[in-house]
């Protein structure tokens, strides 16, 4: 198989993803930690109060159980799906669909069920950028082979590639595209809108037990981590990008390792191109090489946003609503495309630069990023039905006050202690 030919069948995967217009759905990802509820100390995987003990009880009812090496990695409910990131946050993945309201229900029916197992441990979930207490030598890697093998890789990359593995949890919204013009302008308009999704969902106020000297941690940690696998896509700013431009980013990359036939396979520094075995190369290989690679906006058979950190839920179903309104609206999506679609590579990542140095209250070329983020909310509004138009309401709050959930947090930590600046952010079960 040629050069060309891999790029084609990479496409040719992107493709597959192609929804008609009536069938366009949202995906949610969001991120936990699991900690005591008296100090927000992580709870480890490991142990009889540890987080594997909570999914043996949570899997009781399961349609499917992941095992490794007899140790329990994923739960696959009717709905959704939970994983565990490298430093046991827990990540539900919800199963896309069109309706907020009805994703909604599925993340309470998820919280009603796992909480109470939590509780009887006195502990609990709580939604930050970063882990709010512990330290990441304090803790463990979860016993998945791919994370060592990652771990051991970030050795001699980026500074903070360690942190993003064992320290961050993020908010994910993955969107579907029709055809392959729909595609690119998805891409350039979601990758414009980069530094300004990562400034109003900042929700990392302490870095390594401390308050940061900094704003928009996650960005800085991605900056940081690994630049073959991070950032912007190359050229996904330009009016011709196509599915075969992301199958290059993809084909000119490391992807760590790969898997065949369930067997864990070791590539390192090697380009995917050079690991790919042509005879026997399989639709889940593609898949598994694909998720390898962590840009802002990441392609699979879907788009996927991931500049968000993890928020509380209300203000996740504020980014579902957000981004409904602007990309499933075509009114609103074409405007947006028209109004960034000069906006350069250099631009963004100078803004990112910004939001890294004073976050929400940065400049984006010559507009405030506060300001911007004002008249997406109101764009977003108009594209909604009047029935989700409601979930907007808590972002609108946030930003109409001129606070993220950084700002937010740090007026609290101000007027108390540092534990109670953050139980706000804690999952509340029914009240959610």
């Amino acid at each position: 198989m040629t050069e060309t030919n891999l790029v084609k069948r990479f496409a040719e995967y992107i493709r597959s993803g192609e929804k008609e217009e009536n069938d366009l759905k949202l995906g949610l990802e969001i991120e936990h930690f699991v900690v005591y509820k008296d100090d927000l100390r992580t709870v480890s995987y490991y142990g009889e109060d540890g987080v594997e003990s909570s999914l043996e009880e949570f899997s009781k009812n399961a349609k499917n159980i992941v095992k490794e090496n007899g140790h329990i990695i994923e739960v696959d409910k009717d709905d959704y799906y939970i994983t565990l990131e490298p430093g046991s946050q827990l990540e539900i993945s919800i199963e896309k669909n069109n309706s907020i309201m009805r994703i909604e229900q599925i993340y309470k029916d998820f919280v009603n069920e796992f909480l109470p197992i939590l509780t009887e441990k006195n502990q609990t979930l709580i939604n930050l950028g970063y882990h709010p207490v512990t330290r990441i030598d304090e803790i463990k890697l979860i016993p998945k082979e791919r994370y060592n093998i990652m771990y051991d890789y970030f050795n001699s990359k980026g500074k903070y590639a360690h942190n993003m593995m064992k320290g961050t949890a993020a908010t994910q919204v993955s969107i579907d595209y029709t055809d392959e013009a729909d595609y690119a302008k998805k891409m350039r308009v979601s990758n414009a809108l980069s530094p300004i999704l990562f400034a109003i969902f900042e929700n990392a106020f302490i870095f390594e037990g401390k308050p940061t000297e900094n704003h928009c941690t996650r960005a800085l940690i991605w900056e940081n981590c690994d630049d073959d696998r991070t950032g912007i896509v190359v050229g996904s700013l330009d009016d011709d990008f196509k599915y075969q431009d992301y199958a290059n980013y993809i084909l000119n990359r490391p992807p760590i390792f790969t898997v065949r036939n369930g067997e864990i396979i070791k590539t390192l520094d090697k380009k995917t191109l050079e690991i790919i075995d042509e005879d026997n190369l399989t639709y889940d290989e593609i898949k598994h090489i694909f998720s390898m690679f962590f840009p802002d906006v990441r392609t699979k058979t879907y788009i996927e946003i991931r500049m968000m950190d993890s928020v509380p839920f209300e203000l996740a179903l504020s980014t579902l609503a957000l981004i409904k309104g602007l990309f499933y609206n075509q009114r609103n999506l074409d405007y947006l495309y028209e109004k960034l679609k000069k906006i350069s590579l250099k631009e963004v990542e100078k803004a990112k630069e910004e939001i890294i140095k004073n976050g929400l209250f940065s400049t984006y070329g010559e507009y405030k990023i506060i300001d911007i983020a004002k008249g997406l909310l109101k764009l977003a509004y108009d594209g909604l039905d009047e029935s989700e138009r409601i979930y907007l309401e808590p972002l609108n709050n946030l930003c109409y006050n001129e606070l993220n959930p950084y700002e937010k947090t740090k007026r609290l930590y101000e007027n108390s202690n540092k534990l109670d600046a953050l139980r706000w952010a804690i999952v509340k079960g029914d009240a959610v």
